[in-house]
């Protein structure tokens, strides 16, 4: 079994799943979009967030290995003219499209110790005619490189903003580009090796993470019906055979969904393909509820709107939540009908964080402790056997060396913070520490509303006990997110009327933005 792990970006969570299934010697490959530039470098200029291109590959194309007998063609737009085969199967053939080429680069994902190594694979965008020489022979020098930069500014930026149709355009033909060229690269592999498409399900698992990677149903049954010749329900058995789709947020505005005419206009084949899997999804829906307000909500293609998560679990084999709570409100709220529907489809992944990263190389003396109690650091390969730290939690003795620990990485982290912000913070306060993407449904606002809270306490009792504290924020808000940009901005107002008041400045309630990069 071969899982793939296909996600738009690799996050903290995908790099500890490649880590630890290297570890375990499982065969798998990650695949994402080799971006030129990150999210984005953050500056806080009076008190506003502004973006800065983050060119991160200027460190990391050392470890970036292009593939170039890999590449395949990835198409947009154009026109589906149908053609029948022999057999009397339909096959949809695009014409007038515009061609991308997909240049893979592997990164390779070495395990803990001796073990296989995997490949994360990145995809990156070029266009198949670098210049139109006859423009730029005639002095139109921009328009020459044209075509070429509207290929490659699929793989320019990590998370464009999409406020705008130009942005929902972009996204959804990276999203497209990732998968198309991912679905092709495993059965180009898989042809070569057993010489048929027919026992794809038998060696691949291909896992999608979020609602990102949703296209690669589609465009699986595309190659199987369209390259392959399969009709359509061999082709869907295979497909739902191998993909499974966990789920990574119960957010309702976090499922996506895509305007219809986007779609068709992109990807018109793709499209023939989504209303065919959304006709048939719809009819088993009507078939076992004969409710329409059932129909409505779990309809793949409903009012103009093609909703992602609808269409992963009427094409997916199975469906998680990363723990036991997450996977219970999507069998018993988000998707309720769904699992009435298919219970089996259901189940439970706890996602975890990989202790080797995250604890052994964070955290250095917090691993020697570790190491010191638990009998050496099998606990790296054998995580249950951190439960033998539990019979210390009544140890003064270890209490106290974990104490001391906490205190040298507090000291640690100041004068880190000293040297990169200038700012000192106060060791003996409480770090009250928040680092996560911002939005607004998210806690920043919450301890923003608490900080508010407690100096306006402190304004009516100037003399009320309070344990000093040192609010730490490190975050982003999306270059769109005009609401989470201005809690950004609150944040540091907040920053600088506290810190310049003397009731509060060193002694009772210390507040510093850490945003910045």
């Amino acid at each position: 079994i071969m899982p793939s792990l296909v996600g738009s970006e690799m996050c903290i969570r995908d790099r500890c799943y490649m880590d630890s299934l290297a570890t375990e010697g499982i065969p798998a490959t990650g695949y994402s979009l080799c971006y030129e530039l990150g999210i984005f470098r953050q500056r806080i200029v009076d008190g506003r967030q502004t973006e800065v291109a983050d060119n991160w590959r200027t460190a990391a194309s050392s470890w970036l290995v292009p593939c170039h007998e890999d590449t395949v063609e990835v198409r947009f737009g154009g026109r589906v003219e149908p053609h029948w085969d022999a057999y009397g199967h339909y096959h949809g053939e695009l014409h007038g499209y515009e061609s991308v080429l997909a240049v893979p680069r592997d990164m390779l994902i070495a395990p803990y110790g001796d073990g296989r190594v995997n490949t994360l694979r990145l995809w990156e965008a070029h266009s198949p005619n670098d210049l139109d020489m006859y423009l730029f022979a005639a002095g139109s020098y921009v328009q020459s490189l044209e075509q070429r930069t509207m290929a490659e500014v699929i793989t320019k930026v990590l998370y464009p903003a999409d406020d705008h149709i130009e942005g929902k355009t972009l996204r959804i033909r990276q999203q497209y580009f990732f998968v198309s060229a991912t679905a092709q690269s495993i059965l180009r592999a898989h042809r070569a090796r057993y010489g048929t498409v027919r026992n794809f399900a038998e060696h691949h698992v291909i896992q999608i993470n979020d609602t990102h990677p949703t296209l690669i149903i589609p465009e699986l049954m595309r190659l199987l019906l369209d390259d392959d010749g399969l009709g359509w329900d061999e082709a869907w058995d295979i497909v739902t055979a191998c993909v499974n789709y966990t789920n990574h947020t119960v957010m309702s505005e976090a499922l996506e969904t895509w305007p219809q005419g986007l779609i068709q206009s992109q990807l018109p084949r793709v499209w023939e393909i989504i209303t065919e899997i959304a006709h048939r999804y719809q009819k088993q829906v009507e078939n076992f509820y004969h409710d329409p307000a059932k129909t409505a909500e779990l309809a793949i293609v409903w009012d103009g709107q093609v909703r992602m998560a609808n269409l992963c679990i009427a094409g997916g084999m199975a469906v998680n939540g990363v723990s036991a709570l997450h996977s219970d409100i999507l069998r018993h709220d988000v998707f309720r009908w769904q699992y009435q529907m298919e219970p089996e489809k259901f189940k439970n992944v706890t996602n975890g964080i990989d202790h080797r990263r995250w604890l052994a190389q964070i955290n250095p003396r917090l691993d020697v402790l570790i190491a010191d109690l638990c009998g050496g650091r099998g606990y790296l390969l054998h995580p249950e056997e951190l439960k033998k730290f539990e019979a210390f939690a009544g140890d003064g003795a270890v209490l106290a060396r974990l104490d001391e620990i906490k205190r040298a990485n507090k000291l640690d982290f100041a004068a880190y913070v000293k040297k990169t912000q200038g700012v000192a913070l106060n060791t003996d306060a409480i770090f009250d520490v928040q680092v996560k993407r911002l939005h607004e449904y998210k806690r920043q606002l919450l301890n923003a509303m608490h900080i508010i809270y407690l100096y306006q306490k402190l304004q009516d009792d100037p003399s009320m006990e309070l344990q000093p504290r040192t609010f730490l924020f490190g975050a982003k808000a999306a270059p769109g997110y005009a609401v989470a940009k201005r809690i950004i901005h609150l944040i540091n107002s907040l920053a600088n009327q506290i810190n310049s008041d003397p009731l509060c400045r060193g002694c009772l309630l210390y507040t510093s933005d850490a945003a910045d990069e």
